[in-house]
């Protein structure tokens, strides 16, 4: 079984490298986006912003795509159009599950962006 708790940690250490100050502001906002308006709006208004919005919808659809594709119901790929897809047909209990996966993601882009920043 993989260790999703250190993949997650990689995975957005990885993504932070280089980012923007107003990616960091977005990544501070989100949780709070996806707790009051749900992980598909968010990501809809993520997408539809600029670069470095989409860039953080990138970053989260990817990471979905990561931790659900070994099922045979997952996304099945990283784009935004495939995960939203995959989204709108699963189960409340996987989109729930999803969302978790989320919240968890962006405590972690949130402090790395963070602490680039912080120069």
């Amino acid at each position: 079984m993989p260790d999703w708790e250190a993949q997650r940690v990689r995975f957005a250490w990885e993504r932070t490298e280089g980012v923007s100050r107003d990616y960091t502001n977005y990544a501070k906002a989100a949780p709070a986006l996806v707790m009051n308006c749900g992980l598909m709006q968010t990501l809809a208004f993520l997408q539809s912003r600029s670069d470095d919005h989409r860039r953080l919808a990138g970053h989260i659809c990817c990471w979905l795509e990561h931790r659900f594709r070994s099922g045979p119901d997952g996304p099945t790929g990283s784009a935004y159009k495939d995960v939203m897809d995959w989204l709108a047909r699963t189960s409340p209990a996987r989109y729930r599950l999803a969302t978790r996966e989320v919240m968890s993601l962006l405590q972690w882009i949130k402090q790395f962006a963070e602490s680039r920043q912080a120069k």
